[in-house]
């Protein structure tokens, strides 16, 4: 496993190099994967999200010091796809977080291109991307997260129950959530991991 974690981190990306990869495609107008007209849309209109939140995304105050407590290295291994709605919804955050913290170091793959590595990360035994994998400089596994917030991963849950699958009803429905939330559930649950990693210290 360790082997893996480490020859995945060696083969990926940085995210300015994601996001020169996200803008090439769409530029050519291809995404990555096994293509498909509606891949090479959502790709497409992923970039417009990303590129926004990049923009416009913000770290409360209040989460701040969680991040900035971390006192070790970490590299952050994201396992996504550019065509993943959920995905460009959430690098962009993840990105800021990384900027706060000088021990984070944000690294990421692509699903398609890394089979086995997503095999270790199943969630209810699916491929569902992005997924986050925490590890220390020995390549340990400290903590694993995605696809989605528990906020979000309820109103799909609840969602399949009612209507038996997802579909472009739903999507619209989960991208206006997101916009609504800002990603402050996503911050939020980093923001805990940190803090069960790395607890404040007790002043006296």
């Amino acid at each position: 496993m360790k082997k893996l974690l480490e020859n995945s981190i060696q083969s990926s990306m940085t995210y300015t190099d994601y996001n020169l990869l996200f803008k090439q495609l769409v530029t050519e107008g291809r995404t990555t994967g096994e293509p498909s007209e509606e891949k090479i849309k959502y790709t497409k209109l992923n970039l417009s999200r990303s590129k926004r939140l990049d923009k416009t995304a913000i770290i409360a105050d209040a989460f701040q010091p969680q991040f900035k407590n971390i006192c070790e290295k970490q590299t952050w291994l994201v396992i996504t796809e550019p065509w993943c709605g959920d995905a460009a919804q959430t690098l962009p955050f993840f990105n800021k977080i990384a900027e706060i913290s000088e021990n984070i170091d944000l690294k990421i793959v692509l699903r398609d291109e890394h089979p086995e590595l997503m095999d270790q990360f199943l969630t209810n035994g699916s491929k569902s991307i992005p997924k986050l994998i925490i590890l220390n400089d020995q390549y340990e596994v400290l903590d694993s997260w995605g696809p989605r917030s528990q906020t979000a991963t309820k109103l799909v849950t609840d969602y399949k129950t009612e209507h038996g699958q997802l579909d472009d009803t739903f999507k619209t429905q989960l991208q206006l959530w997101y916009n609504k939330d800002k990603g402050t559930s996503i911050v939020q649950e980093m923001a805990e991991v940190a803090k069960k990693l790395y607890p404040e210290k007790e002043t006296v």
